[in-house]
């Protein structure tokens, strides 16, 4: 399997493994499982135990440990641009260029979600460089969320892993970015954001 290949098959796994494990989204794990089996050890590593985890506990158990873990803890959101932008006006700016991004590519956001919600932005990143660029883009908010994770003991914290590995390493900035943060939190102000509406591949033709 071609890099390229192999990279949009693990953006689509990672995608998979941080939506709500819903019925569907669950259905798909035999077929993730083996295509773990054709990615590069390192990444296959972090991905695994998220899907066996996913295999292996109660759906009832899995939902609301989601819901405990990336709705009701702001440090643990999807969303990447809260944490640079927390709900503040600039947020509203930041979402433009992750938008802009999915139109760029011909595709569309769908089930109600905001543009930079990472599932989505990972199967943008599938299907188009434009989702990789937004996700070195916001490194800084992919980082805080995995430390998060990792403090939570949450098993999401693998996928996350996979998903840095497949980023180039921080710079300095970024480092004193997420230590800033770490200890500041997002910016606070708030305000009203519109939804706009995970990647539609059909071009509307649904």
């Amino acid at each position: 399997m071609s890099e390229p290949t192999w990279r949009a098959v693990a953006a689509r796994a990672a995608s998979l493994l941080l939506r709500y494990p819903d019925e569907a989204v669950l259905a798909a794990l035999p077929t993730l499982t083996a295509a773990l089996d054709e990615l590069p050890g390192g990444i296959a590593g972090h991905l695994r135990p998220v899907a066996e985890y996913r295999r292996d506990t109660d759906p009832g158990r899995l939902a609301a440990e989601y819901v405990e873990v990336f709705d009701f803890r702001r440090r643990c959101a999807l969303h990447l641009t809260y944490y640079s932008s927390g709900d503040t006006r600039k947020r509203g700016e930041a979402l433009v260029v992750f938008a802009a991004a999915y139109k760029h590519a011909g595709l569309e956001v769908v089930d109600g979600e905001l543009p930079d919600h990472l599932p989505a932005v990972l199967d943008l990143a599938a299907f188009h460089d434009g989702g990789w660029r937004l996700l070195r883009d916001n490194r800084v908010g992919l980082d805080l969320l995995g430390e998060s994770l990792a403090r939570e003991k949450s098993v999401y914290r693998h996928a996350v892993a996979a998903v840095r590995e497949m980023l180039p390493p921080p710079g300095p900035e970024e480092l004193r970015a997420v230590a800033t943060l770490a200890r500041t939190g997002p910016p606070t102000e708030l305000v009203g954001l519109e939804p706009y509406g995970l990647v539609d591949t059909t071009g509307g033709r649904r």
